[in-house]
């Protein structure tokens, strides 16, 4: 592990069904789902390790069992990271889902989703977080077009201030990537149906947290669709040479 993410735990969000493609690959959970000959699991976890990261936590639900099998194989190939799941026993959201996994976690944790990529820079992440003295991070992506994904509110210095609607226009959406004080996120009880953008940011914003936004112009990738899915091996292939 880097000295520098020698603190971080990376906790991958790998439980949703994934309804809109869910008749695509009724076997298999959304994360698993085959991209450039691998789960796409597997691109996001080399993404971390690349970054430096050598624990990584994936909250897994919808048929669990398939991501336990593939941990193993994975684990074995990634000499020097540990990798865990933890399973929910009833669906708690992205926010419920990052509470129960908290005591397998590290002082800061790296919240990410199981079915959207980019490959953000995450030691400069975490050196502006350091730097600015801050509580925590989100990274941010430009998009001419937001109206899919909704924006972020930031003020003049590039703090967060919360999450606009769904709406057309540029702007930066969020990229379900969090980078924030575990100490923090305790003030959550575990248990609870919690989500990510509508309890658990704002709930930190409300209670004085300081929070930055950091903006990466590397690709994004969600495959909540049926098009995005078809597009994305070409996508893997053009930000991993080489596959």
């Amino acid at each position: 592990m880097t000295r520098a993410m020698a603190g971080v735990t990376a906790l991958v969000l790998a439980g949703g069904k994934g309804t809109r493609i869910a008749g695509l690959y009724p076997d298999i959970p959304k994360p698993m789902i085959p991209v450039a000959g691998r789960p796409f699991l597997h691109w996001i976890t080399a993404w971390l390790v690349d970054s430096g990261i050598r624990d990584i936590v994936y909250s897994i639900g919808h048929l669990a069992p398939v991501v336990e099998a593939w941990i193993k194989d994975e684990g074995s190939a990634r000499g020097g990271a540990r990798l865990r799941t933890m399973t929910e026993a009833v669906p708690l959201g992205t926010g419920g889902a990052m509470s129960a996994c908290l005591d397998l976690c590290g002082p800061w944790v790296l919240v990410a989703n199981g079915d959207s990529l980019v490959k953000a820079d995450l030691s400069s992440t975490l050196a502006q977080v350091a730097a600015e003295n801050l509580d925590g991070a989100i990274i941010g992506i430009p998009m001419a077009d937001t109206s899919r994904y909704g924006s972020l509110e930031m003020d003049d210095g590039r703090r967060l201030r919360g999450f606009f609607e769904k709406r057309p226009g540029s702007g930066l959406i969020n990229a379900g990537i969090y980078l924030l004080k575990r100490g923090q996120l305790a003030r959550f009880p575990p248990g609870q149906v919690l989500s990510m953008e509508t309890d658990i940011v704002p709930g930190l914003l409300a209670q004085g947290a300081h929070l930055g936004v950091v903006v990466s112009d590397q690709p994004f990738l969600d495959i909540g669709t049926p098009e995005s899915i078809a597009a994305a091996d070409g996508f893997i292939r053009s930000i991993f040479p080489g596959v």
